[in-house]
C-alpha cells in the first residue's frame, strides 16, 4: 500500500503545502504496533514455546537459558517502506531481563539473543530448558502506527524530556537546540496539523512495537552508553543522541506497562538490511510498581 500517498492526499485536503508536507515525510516513520487485543490473525506471540530448527539447542549465555520474549511471522506483517524486515521467516527474540539489565553495561546483548527461522527450515517445538524460560502465551495481532522522531512529538505532562523543551529558554539553549526550534517554526509552520493526521490514520497505542524510532529510553538509557567511544552518556535533545535515534531502529521495543522488567531491541538500518541479527543491541529497563 502507498502510505507516502494516502498521507500526502490527505494533508493537500487540509491545504497544508506539498513542500511542507515533503519536508514532515522525511522524518515520519511507520511502526508495527503488537497486541493481543486486535481483531485480525495472529502474526506471533508473546512468551509460549518457540519453533526452533531440529537440532538447535535453547539459546542461552553463560549456560543460562535465555527466556523467549517474542516471536513474530515476518511474512504476516504488514509491510513497511523502508524498514528492512526480511519479507518471510520467522524473528525469535530471546533475552534474561534480570542479567541483561545488572550486567549488560559490561557486557552488551550477552544476555540476549535474536534468531531469524527462514521459511522452508525444518522446525520443531522446542523443550523449554526450565519453566523460567516459558512465559504465558499471548497470540498478538498486527496493526500499522505513526512514529516521528523525539524532537517532533508533541509529547505530554508525564513526559520530562518534553518538559526540557518546552520549558528551555532561547539562551538556555545549544546552538543545535536553537537550529532544531527554527526549522519546526519555519519549515512546518503547520506541524500540529500534520502530527495529529499521521496520529489520526495510524493510530496503535500497542505496548509493543517493531520499527520507527528508537525512544528516549533506549537512546539515552542505552545506545549511547554502549556505543559511544569509552561509554557516556546524553542529555535530552542532545545532538548525538538524537543523530543515533535516528540511525538505530526498533527490532522489538517494548514498554513498561505489565512487567517490572521490559526490553528494548534495536538495530542500525544497515545492520538489519544485512541480516547480522548478532549486531542486535537490547535496552532493559526495571521499573518497579
Amino acid at each position: 500500500m502507498d502510505h507516502q500517498g494516502e498521507f500526502r492526499r490527505a494533508a493537500l485536503e487540509l491545504g497544508i503545502p506539498d513542500d511542507e508536507i515533503d519536508r514532515f515525510c522525511r522524518h515520519l516513520r511507520l511502526a508495527i504496533g503488537l497486541s493481543g487485543r486486535g481483531d485480525g490473525a495472529p502474526v506471533g506471540h508473546i512468551g509460549g514455546s518457540p519453533r526452533l530448527p531440529v537440532g538447535m539447542e535453547w539459546p542461552s549465555a553463560g549456560g543460562v537459558p535465555l527466556p523467549l520474549l517474542l516471536s513474530v511471522d515476518c511474512g504476516a506483517l504488514p509491510r513497511v517502506d523502508g524498514f528492512d524486515l526480511p519479507v518471510d521467516g520467522t524473528l525469535l527474540f530471546f533475552v534474561h531481563q534480570e542479567k541483561d539489565f545488572s550486567e549488560s553495561r559490561a557486557d552488551p546483548g550477552r544476555y540476549s539473543r535474536v534468531v531469524y527461522v527462514p521459511d522452508g527450515t525444518e522446525t520443531a517445538v522446542a523443550e523449554p530448558p526450565g519453566p523460567a524460560c516459558v512465559g504465558e502465551r499471548i497470540d498478538v495481532c498486527a496493526e500499522l502506527r505513526a512514529d516521528l522522531p523525539l524532537w517532533l512529538e508533541e509529547g505530554d505532562e508525564d513526559e520530562d524530556w518534553h518538559e526540557f523543551w518546552e520549558d528551555l529558554e532561547w539562551d538556555d539553549m545549544s546552538a543545535f537546540q536553537q537550529r532544531l526550534a527554527r526549522y519546526m517554526e519555519r519549515e512546518l509552520p503547520h506541524l500540529d496539523e500534520l502530527r495529529s493526521l499521521a496520529h489520526g490514520l495510524w493510530p496503535s497505542g500497542a505496548h509493543l512495537v517493531i520499527g520507527g524510532y528508537a525512544d528516549d529510553e533506549a537512546t539515552i538509557g542505552g545506545i549511547t552508553a554502549k556505543t559511544l567511544a569509552g561509554g557516556g552518556w546524553l542529555s535530552y535533545l542532545d545532538e548525538d543522541a538524537l543523530r543515533l535515534a535516528s540511525e538505530w531502529i526498533p527490532l522489538a521495543n517494548e514498554g513498561g506497562v505489565y512487567a517490572e522488567y521490559y526490553t528494548k531491541f534495536v538495530i542500525r538500518h544497515d545492520d538489519l538490511a544485512a541480516a547480522r541479527w548478532d549486531k542486535a543491541l537490547t535496552v532493559t529497563i526495571f521499573d518497579a510498581p
